[in-house]
């Protein structure tokens, strides 16, 4: 009997292709099969100014484990959804109806990014942080964000500003 196990999706969302909202962000589904341990390599490299490198490297031995496949996917969607999101200023005038395209973490406080950096070099993001004492919109340097080993929410689902709470 070949039965298959989706405990690796903590959102319990079926597992089949990644889906677009109406917003053309694509949403991470934990498709299977879609993508190669080579994309993967290549996608864990263009999220280096993005992601610590702890959380690459266990990305990196996710991907050759048990459940490779998922986690293959998860990063080449997740390099893909960094390549697409706007650039410095592109959401200038949208306020809380700005999309925030990754999550940030740590034991006591959240950041929320709407923009990258228009550079090659990653080296501050636009977005919402919120340290445990009230929310503020600003400039969020992503070098301080991954030296004080913030995680990247890897399980994030794209919304508005707006809706977060």
């Amino acid at each position: 009997m070949n039965t298959q196990n989706n405990s690796h999706n903590p959102t319990n969302k079926t597992e089949g292709a990644a889906h677009t909202r109406s917003s053309n962000v694509p949403v991470i589904s934990g498709a299977k099969g879609n993508h190669t341990l080579r994309e993967a390599a290549e996608a864990i490299t263009q999220l280096g100014g993005f992601v610590g490198r702890i959380q690459l490297g266990i990305l990196g031995n996710q991907c050759r484990g048990e459940e490779g496949q998922f986690f293959i996917d998860l990063v080449v969607e997740l390099a893909n959804t960094v390549s697409t999101m706007p650039v410095t200023y592109q959401t200038e005038g949208q306020g809380s109806q700005a999309l925030v395209y990754l999550h940030y973490f740590t034991s006591g406080a959240d950041w929320y990014l709407t923009e990258r950096d228009c550079k090659s070099e990653q080296l501050q993001a636009f977005g919402l942080a919120d340290l445990g004492y009230g929310t503020e919109l600003g400039y969020i340097s992503l070098v301080e964000l991954l030296e004080c080993n913030a995680e990247l929410d890897l399980y994030w689902t794209p919304k508005k500003v707006v809706e977060i709470g």
